[in-house]
């Protein structure tokens, strides 16, 4: 069964995406990042060739060629995926693939309103009878 790990207090959701998938991608973990829309996605793939600031993470769309080989893809709406180790997901819902992977990570910020939307995301896993783990990022430099 999938599990969930809910990263609460992040400063900024994105930089906390790269620096889940880096570590992911140091430990031989695959990585499924999933966009909302494609604004993010794009910031998303540019902030990801910067990240961290003496590399870059190789990554990709989903639907490229070469997904398959990729440490990290990132996914705007594909329903097809080239691994199912981890999915990160930024959206403000549980999307309905979630179930395909071994372990989600869900980010929510400091926000209220992203953290009231985390809440309801929390409850759905855990009325479902998901293993459910939360890291706070709060205070720490990795928010």
């Amino acid at each position: 069964m999938t599990t969930v790990d809910f990263y609460t207090g992040s400063r900024d959701k994105l930089r906390t995406a790269c620096q889940l998938s880096h570590k992911a991608m140091q430990n031989g973990v695959r990585t499924v990042i999933s966009t909302p829309d494609a604004a993010t996605h794009d910031t998303l793939d540019k902030l990801l060739w910067h990240y961290p600031a003496t590399a870059f993470i190789p990554h990709c769309c989903c639907d490229a060629k070469e997904a398959e080989q990729m440490p990290v893809v990132l996914n705007n709406g594909s329903e097809k995926f080239p691994h199912h180790d981890l999915l990160i997901s930024l959206h403000n819902e549980c999307v309905p693939f979630f179930s395909r992977f071994e372990r989600v990570i869900e980010i929510v910020s400091q926000d209220a309103e992203d953290s009231r939307m985390g809440r309801e995301r929390y409850k759905f896993y855990k009325d479902r009878g998901y293993e459910l783990r939360h890291i706070d990022l709060t205070g720490t430099q990795n928010a």
